[in-house]
């Protein structure tokens, strides 16, 4: 098994949703990897890798997921993500789950871009403009996730 993925990968389906999960390492090589999964289970669902809205889905995982690396990572644990495509009306809702609640994002509508000579901080100001929505919930005191949900067609 690859070093970067943690126990095991659940896909399921059903008439109105598919789901995806998988656990990745908190490493710059785990959110490419989250990246790659995340076009790789675009096509099986039916959204062929030239079409724009793969493009979108796929910079936003890897948008969300270098940010559990950068801001979430605590040692030894790991990320995940899921991804639940609505097939009703063909939205795809990404969350990316890490290890530090206490480190939330701004809430959406509040962030403010980058000076130009800034290196970094573009992140979720990409998510914020492509995303019809996003967002930070804390189901428990261990894990923050952060989501968003992009139309496909």
């Amino acid at each position: 098994m690859n070093a970067d993925i943690a126990h095991s990968t659940v896909s399921t389906s059903d008439a109105s949703a598919s789901v995806s999960v998988v656990r990745l390492s908190a490493t710059p090589r785990g959110a490419r990897l989250a990246r790659h999964l995340a076009a790789e289970q675009l096509h099986r669902w039916g959204w062929s890798y030239d079409t724009e809205a793969h493009r979108t889905a796929a910079l936003l995982v890897a948008e969300l997921a270098a940010n559990a690396v950068v801001h979430g990572q605590v040692r030894g644990r790991d990320f995940r993500l899921r991804l639940t495509l609505h097939h009703d009306d063909a939205t795809l809702r990404i969350e990316v789950t890490d290890a530090r609640p206490e480190r939330r994002p701004p809430t959406p509508g509040t962030l403010m871009p980058p000076r130009p000579e800034e290196e970094s901080g573009r992140g979720l100001v990409l998510v914020e403009a492509l995303a019809a929505h996003w967002g930070t919930t804390c189901a428990d005191p261990y894990t923050k996730t952060v989501w968003c949900e992009v139309a496909l067609a």
